[in-house]
């Protein structure tokens, strides 16, 4: 199965919800490699690596978000995909 690599931004009130412990669980029962970090603007953004399906799932997980969450959007864009990367992270 083929692999791909994304990078993604979620918009909305997604600090101090617990997006980012929410997104690393929902990555790891994907068994997605990338990681989730908070941004300075207010935004959540990584990169996620997996199967097609696995990261079709995954971006409808980031598009309900954990229950305290209100996501307006979720950006993707497709990168480049890496060698030896074994796990998802937060940072």
């Amino acid at each position: 199965m083929s692999q791909q690599r994304i990078s993604y931004t979620v918009h909305g009130t997604v600090q101090g919800v617990n997006f980012r412990s929410f997104t690393q669980s929902k990555a790891k029962s994907l068994n997605l490699t990338g990681f989730v970090a908070n941004t300075s603007d207010d935004k959540v953004a990584g990169e996620a690596q997996g199967s097609e399906d696995s990261i079709k799932s995954f971006l409808k997980e980031l598009n309900n978000g954990p229950g305290a969450a209100h996501v307006v959007k979720v950006e993707k864009e497709e990168i480049k995909t890496e060698e030896g990367e074994k796990s998802f992270g937060t940072q």
